[in-house]
């Protein structure tokens, strides 16, 4: 993993709940305050590695769970405009 990854995996991993509901509005997402509070702690502290296709998509049927399936695929965009 180099560098770059390493620091998005870290912002992502540490994310709080009014980053997320800013790149949410950024980006166009409608998640609510609580849903965005459910998807950071299934998030924080994980040591997600957002660049692994598994990971991700296991994070994205979590988020489905406490949000939404088209929410976690909107926040699936999200993340692949931000790996890239």
């Amino acid at each position: 993993m180099n560098f770059i990854q390493q620091i998005v995996n870290k912002k992502l991993n540490n994310i709080t709940t009014n980053e997320l509901l800013k790149l949410s509005k950024e980006y166009q997402i409608p998640i609510t305050e609580d849903q965005a509070q459910k998807i950071v702690s299934l998030i924080k502290g994980k040591n997600i590695n957002i660049y692994s296709h598994i990971e991700r998509i296991e994070l994205i049927k979590q988020i489905a769970q406490v949000t939404s399936p088209a929410t976690a695929q909107q926040v699936n965009t999200l993340l692949q405009n931000l790996l890239n």
